[in-house]
């Protein structure tokens, strides 16, 4: 008889055998809270939609709904009505300022370890259908090292690990990225990950930082980073946060949103996405799905 694991596998297999109209897919993380991942996450999205591109944030730290409070937007369906409700993919999608798309994905979303083989088929085949209505997805994790982080970012092509200069956050950020290399499905060459350095007194601070993240990361799990950022220190950004507006609206003119500026389009013009059998959305939630099934 056939397991949970392969029904999962062979579901998502079915239903999404590659990425619909091969949207890019960022995600983006950290190793613990409070380092600035989902104001990042934003700002990149509205930087990227300030040269074009159309862009859905899936807000994945799932019960905590910090895109929706930084965006000041109410959603009105989330990823739970698309399981649950009948809902289609674009009713859960909601437009936030300057027409950036995010999915919510809502307290509801606990009662997805109880999913019968239809509701699993319902919700992959309607993901899959998430690379029609943008050319970047953000993916905003939550932080720390638990499965459903670590299923994101194993599965993800690009991955942006941000940290700051706090001993905690580089300490927290080389667990992650050590707890990545242990995750089954992770494979190293198929995963570019790089480095923000958020929050920094400087950008000496900031090269220093991913200095010594680069180091201790390349000795021992032999992996190599990349510095693709460093934002320095802003007040504007708590103020911008304290508005629901964020600093790349509220303050453009700022060090923080020029920073911001500066990574999309070093993202945008010196990267392009390698596709494989593992990039597709759906497939994200179908190996959580078997995470918490198990």
């Amino acid at each position: 008889m056939m397991d949970q694991a392969e029904r999962l596998r062979t579901i998502a297999k079915e239903q999404n055998p590659q990425p619909v109209n091969g949207a890019r897919i960022i995600t983006v993380t950290s190793g613990k809270g409070g380092v600035g991942k989902s104001n990042v996450a934003i700002n990149l999205a509205l930087q990227f939609r300030k040269i074009g591109k159309s862009v859905i944030i899936l807000d994945a730290d799932f019960g905590l709904a910090n895109i929706e409070v930084m965006f000041g937007v109410i959603p009105k369906y989330n990823l739970s009505d698309l399981i649950f409700k009948g809902k289609e993919l674009k009713d859960i999608i909601t437009a936030g300022p300057d027409n950036v798309g995010f999915i919510s994905g809502g307290s509801g979303i606990a009662k997805m370890v109880n999913l019968n083989n239809d509701q699993i088929k319902s919700m992959v085949y309607k993901l899959n259908e998430l690379g029609k209505y943008a050319d970047i997805i953000i993916v905003d994790t939550g932080a720390g090292i638990s499965n459903s982080v670590l299923e994101f970012v194993s599965a993800s092509p690009e991955v942006l690990l941000v940290t700051t200069e706090e001993p905690t956050s580089i300490t927290d950020s080389y667990a992650l990225l050590k707890a990545l290399t242990m995750f089954p499905g992770y494979v190293k060459d198929e995963t570019k990950i790089r480095v923000i350095a958020n929050k920094v007194s400087s950008i000496d601070a900031g090269k220093n930082l991913f200095d010594k993240l680069s180091a201790v990361v390349g000795r021992f799990l032999k992996i190599d980073l990349e510095l693709v950022g460093i934002i320095p220190y802003d007040d504007n950004i708590s103020k911008a946060v304290m508005k629901q507006k964020p600093i790349s609206l509220s303050a453009p003119d700022s060090t923080a949103a020029k920073s911001f500026e500066n990574i999309a389009k070093v993202l945008d013009e010196g990267t392009t996405a390698v596709f494989n059998d593992k990039v597709g959305i759906a497939r994200f939630f179908a190996r959580i799905l078997f995470r918490r099934k198990k």
